[in-house]
């Protein structure tokens, strides 16, 4: 039984001001909550500073749990944030899939989006690879090519490729990836994260055609990217 056939949710306020923290948050929060405390005992007004920092640190490590769609076949965006780019590319030679145009769709993750990110599709990760590079600005299309990386190439049950790849920005300075080639993933399963503000690639199978637009706001775990069973063509979006 789904989710919404056997329960109604209730969400109270410590849903919203006291999310559950990724395992790299305590570290880091503490360790903001020090510097604060100290700069306070220098001068107020600059612990005050460092005491908001200290909230922002919180909320960047927040992990809240998501519900995913469960229907075979649905790609759901690996990360929150903003659709940022729509566009046909050959896949990356990391990635070892055909070089063929597929259709990539990118993903934007500011400093203050929840940066934990979650698989894209059910399947074996065929191959995983981390790539050295560059810390260019992540809303670059280059950015794909030259940055620090982490890829990882899916397969599906029914032998469908898909790809997904993590990308360092100008202050991300640590990619995390928690899975290895041979393991089998959930759809909307954790994965790993980027700090602090990066980009996603997914790389969707030959012929298939994306749901959401550029400038679009997704959710990880939720929104749904494209649908691998529809014949559906490429969804426009307006500004309204």
């Amino acid at each position: 039984m789904s989710v919404s056939e056997t329960k109604t949710t209730s969400i109270t306020w410590k849903d919203y001001l006291l999310p559950p923290l990724h395992p790299e948050g305590p570290g880091f929060v503490a360790r903001f909550l020090i510097a604060a405390l100290i700069l306070y005992w220098i001068w107020h007004p600059l612990g005050i500073v460092g005491f908001i920092l200290t909230i922002w640190c919180f909320y960047f490590f927040r992990d809240p749990d998501r519900v995913t769609p469960a229907r075979p076949g649905l790609v759901i965006s690996p990360a929150d944030g903003i659709i940022q780019m729509i566009g046909p590319v050959v896949p990356p030679p990391e990635l070892g899939m055909d070089p063929t145009p597929v259709t990539r769709v990118s993903v934007f993750m500011s400093v203050f989006n929840c940066h934990v990110n979650r698989t894209p599709i059910a399947g074996t990760v065929v191959k995983e690879q981390y790539i050295p590079g560059k810390f260019l600005n992540a809303t670059l299309d280059k950015a794909s090519s030259d940055n620090e990386r982490q890829a990882l190439h899916i397969r599906t049950a029914d032998g469908r490729d898909l790809g997904v790849v993590q990308i360092a920005g100008l202050v991300a300075r640590r990619i995390r990836c928690d899975v290895r080639a041979g393991q089998q993933l959930l759809t909307g399963q954790r994965f790993g994260m980027i700090r602090f503000g990066s980009r996603l690639d997914v790389y969707l199978p030959p012929g298939v055609s994306p749901l959401v637009s550029v400038g679009q706001h997704a959710t990880a775990g939720e929104t749904v990217f494209a649908d691998l069973e529809s014949n559906e063509p490429p969804r426009a979006g307006e500004v309204r």
